[in-house]
C-alpha cells in the first residue's frame, strides 16, 4: 500500500485539520474534530446536515457552505459517525428553526442518525437517500445504497433552506428530488482503505464490476473491461429503465468519478451518456462532471440522471459558496 499518510490512526484527523485551514473562510472544524460546520453560522433557517463514513470527499464536508449544509459528520474511514458526533453538531448548528437530516441508505448511518436525532429532542426530520439502481431492496438489508444522488438532494434542499422554507416543506422537497433521481456506477478497480492496507476485492486487469457501490460493495456482476461506450449503455439502460418514461422532459447529468478516474475520462463518459439521453428524445438542462462523491483512490465512475421542473432548476442555479461547489453570486 502506498498512501501520502503519516499513520493509520491519524490520517482522518489530520485531513481534517487540513481541510478545515485551507478552507477557513468558508468552514469551521469542531475542537474535538467530531464535525464541520459553517465559518459563520446562519440562525433562523433550518439547519441542514449530512455526514457518514470518510472516503468519500468531497461529499460531504466538501459541501458545508452558503447554499448548501450547515454542517457534516466525517466517521472514519467507510465508517457511520457516532450518535456523539451528530448530536454535537446538531446542537452546534440549531438556528431555533429544526433540523433536515440527510442521510444515505445505509444500516450504520440509518441507525446512528435515528439515535442523535433522539438524543438532540427538538424538530427533527430525514430525507434518506437511496438513488442507486445497482440493488433492489430485496437483495440488500436496509433496501437501495444512497449514492452520488446525494449531493443534488444537499444542493437543492441546501438552496431552498437558504430562501427560508420550513422544515416540512424542506423534507417533502428533499423526498421528491430523491424520488426523481437514480444513479448506477461502474468500477475498473478496487478501493484499499489505510486501515486494510490492501484492495477491499480482487479483480482481475480485464474485468470491471457494474454496479458497484462506494464502498467497494459488489454489483449487479463481474464482467470483461468493454469499450467506454458499451459500458456507459449499460449504465444508462438501468437508469432509464427504473427511473421510468422521461422522453421530452428535462433532467440534470451527472458523471461523477470515484477517485482514481482522470477527467478526460469522465468527460468522455458524459459525451457518450448525453448521446444515448439524446437517443431517448430526452433533453440534458444541467450537467456536473467530476470526482464530488469518491471511494478513496478507486477507478471508475458512476452516472446520476435526476428530473428537473422549473422550480428545481431555479434552485439548482441558486448560489452556492462550498469548498467543492460554487457558484452564482
Amino acid at each position: 500500500m502506498k498512501k501520502l499518510i503519516n499513520s493509520v490512526e491519524t490520517v482522518l484527523t489530520e485531513s481534517l485539520q487540513g481541510f478545515a485551514a485551507a478552507h477557513a473562510d468558508i468552514v469551521a472544524l469542531d475542537g474535538e474534530c467530531r464535525f464541520i460546520r459553517r465559518a459563520r453560522p446562519a440562525p433562523g433557517k433550518v439547519a441542514l446536515i449530512s455526514g457518514g463514513g470518510s472516503g468519500h470527499e468531497p461529499l460531504h464536508a466538501g459541501f458545508v457552505g452558503r447554499g448548501m449544509l450547515d454542517a457534516a459528520c466525517p466517521g472514519q474511514i467507510f465508517t457511520s459517525p457516532t450518535p456523539d458526533q451528530m448530536a454535537a453538531a446538531e446542537a452546534a448548528v440549531d438556528g431555533g428553526a429544526g433540523l433536515l437530516l440527510i442521510v444515505k441508505n445505509y444500516e450504520g448511518d440509518v441507525m446512528n442518525f435515528e439515535m442523535a436525532a433522539e438524543m438532540i429532542g427538538g424538530p427533527v426530520m430525514t430525507v434518506l437517500t437511496d438513488d442507486d439502481v445497482a440493488v433492489e431492496a430485496s437483495s440488500y438489508s436496509t433496501g437501495r445504497r444512497g449514492v452520488a444522488g446525494t449531493l443534488l438532494v444537499e444542493k437543492i434542499v441546501g438552496a431552498a433552506a437558504e430562501e427560508g422554507r420550513d422544515l416540512a416543506a424542506l423534507k417533502a422537497l428533499g423526498d421528491r428530488v430523491n424520488r426523481r433521481t437514480r444513479s448506477m456506477g461502474v468500477a475498473l478497480t478496487s478501493c484499499t482503505v489505510p486501515a486494510a492496507g490492501r484492495p477491499t476485492f480482487a479483480i482481475g486487469a480485464d474485468e470491471i464490476e457494474m454496479g458497484v457501490g462506494i464502498h467497494g460493495e459488489p454489483g449487479r456482476r463481474r464482467v470483461a473491461l468493454a469499450p467506454a461506450d458499451a459500458i456507459v449503455a449499460e449504465l444508462v439502460d438501468a437508469i432509464l429503465r427504473d427511473l421510468g418514461d422521461v422522453a421530452g422532459q428535462d433532467v440534470l447529468l451527472f458523471v461523477n468519478g470515484f477517485g482514481g478516474t482522470p477527467a478526460a475520462e469522465l468527460y468522455l463518459v458524459y459525451h457518450a451518456a448525453a448521446r444515448l439521453l439524446a437517443q431517448h428524445g430526452i433533453r440534458i438542462a444541467r450537467s456536473l462532471v467530476g470526482s464530488y462523491v469518491t471511494s478513496l483512490d478507486m477507478a471508475g465512475c458512476s452516472i446520476t440522471v435526476s428530473r428537473l421542473d422549473d422550480e428545481l432548476v431555479r434552485l439548482w442555479d441558486a448560489p452556492v459558496h462550498t469548498a467543492a461547489l460554487r457558484w452564482g453570486a
